[in-house]
């Protein structure tokens, strides 16, 4: 594997990780392609690998009251757009323009969400999760009003500061080691299918 993926070690090959860790790569390699380089990054830690990707998947799976998995990934790119994380934006643009099924959304969202082309619901959604990411992130009554008005419930509150909170850690492991994002994410969900790409 190459060294420029992190400015710490990693494995030279799958077959020198631990089991469980190998598989969940091997997993993921099936389902995308390829295999994104933070997998590879955090292998240079296996217990925090595990721990991390634990409360990843705890996070970002598991099915919130009202905020879908399209929202989820656009409060990382906003938030990770502001800790200057090209890894997250790149990457996780790529999940936003595939659950909205817009092209242009992420891109908007990672450059200024206060004048991007979106609802209510989801400036105000953005705005708390910048409040949880840079400011303070108290949820003050007023932030719960406001929430509650455009259709979160407060359980959903929890999981955009907890996204804010967790990408922080995200953002911050993945600019510590210099990992570049994978060529593949920049195009993805930017141009529809074409149904002879898939053709032998």
């Amino acid at each position: 594997m190459s060294a420029s993926l992190s400015r710490f070690s990693i494995p030279e090959t799958l077959e020198d990780l631990p089991e469980d860790i190998r598989n969940a790569i091997m997993e993921v390699q099936a389902k995308a392609g390829f295999v994104p380089n933070v997998f590879l990054m955090l292998a240079h830690r296996p217990a925090e690998f595990r721990a991390f990707f634990a409360y990843h998947d705890a996070l970002m799976e598991r099915e919130s009251d009202s905020l879908t998995k399209a929202e989820k990934e656009m409060i990382v790119v906003a938030t990770s757009a502001r800790n200057r994380c090209l890894y997250c934006v790149v990457a996780h643009g790529a999940l936003v323009r595939i659950y909205s099924k817009d092209p242009l959304l992420a891109d908007q969202v990672a450059i200024n969400h206060r004048v991007a082309p979106i609802s209510e619901r989801h400036r105000v959604m953005l705005d708390f999760a910048m409040h949880c990411a840079i400011d303070v992130g108290e949820l003050t009554d007023q932030w719960l009003t406001n929430l509650l008005e455009v259709g979160f419930t407060q359980d959903d509150c929890w999981d955009i500061g907890a996204i804010a909170a967790f990408f922080g850690l995200s953002n911050r492991l993945v600019t510590l080691a210099g990992t570049p994002p994978n060529e593949e994410f920049y195009l993805m969900g930017r141009v529809p299918r074409s149904d002879t790409a898939n053709t032998t």
